[in-house]
């Protein structure tokens, strides 16, 4: 009986130690991963990336309306902006690494929103429905880069760029333009790149894009908030 004792023990000694030595030597590489120095990316000072980034701003000035008018005479007409669509943004940038903290590059984004012009009497009816009616924001501009955590899978940075909002569409603004231009930053408070096979990584920020020409002309505010997306170095 406690032969069998003494066996048992002996048994489940070596089986945790066994586990210890395994789980020891699967944990090292995730260990070193998160260990590794700063420099590790001096190889490869080019970088791509695509993203996507959320339209909140847009979603939330620009919306369908709250109230159709349906309880005067038929001869009433009035104009509506229905069935906001929103395509979100979209952007490539380009950096080139100066030294391990710090990149240089630049950015363009683009997004849009659609909706329908749609005339309707004073009973709500439809009369009339236009299907593209739209504006749409471009912006270039150079941008800056500082990385602040540098690990071998994992980094996190901060980025500014400054530079051109160009803005257009079906409309018109006040000056009658169809066309107008107005500067642009975008910041980037908190950003993390994971990286997978050394070259690829994912991304994603939280930031904001901002776009005004004046207190009255406003083409982008907090837009952009967070961002997603993926890249290469080379």
């Amino acid at each position: 009986m406690f032969a069998r004792i003494y066996e048992f023990e002996r048994y489940m000694t070596f089986s945790v130690k066994k586990f210890l030595h395994v789980l020891l030597l699967v944990s090292m590489p995730f260990y070193a991963a998160f260990a590794e120095t700063p420099g590790k990316r001096d190889t490869m000072r080019h970088e791509l990336r695509l993203g996507w980034g959320d339209q909140m701003f847009e979603s939330l000035v620009w919306q369908n309306p709250s109230y159709i008018v349906d309880d005067l005479p038929e001869t009433f007409e009035q104009q509506y902006k229905e069935h906001y669509r929103y395509t979100q943004h979209w952007f490539l940038g380009y950096q080139w690494r100066v030294n391990s903290w710090f990149g240089l590059g630049a950015m363009a984004d683009i997004s849009a929103c659609l909706w329908d012009d749609v005339t309707r009497n004073g009973l709500g009816t439809e009369l009339d429905r236009d299907r593209n009616s739209n504006f749409w924001n471009l912006v270039v501009m150079p941008q800056l880069r500082f990385t602040w955590l540098n690990r071998k899978y994992v980094s996190l940075y901060t980025s500014f760029g400054a530079g051109l909002c160009v803005n257009g569409g079906t409309e018109t603004d006040y000056r009658g333009r169809h066309t107008a231009v107005a500067p642009a930053i975008d910041i980037a408070l908190v950003g993390i790149d994971v990286d997978w096979e050394r070259r690829w990584f994912v991304f994603a920020q939280l930031g904001g894009l901002y776009a005004l020409k004046d207190k009255n002309t406003v083409y982008l505010c907090n837009s952009k908030i967070l961002s997603v997306g993926a890249g290469i170095r080379f």
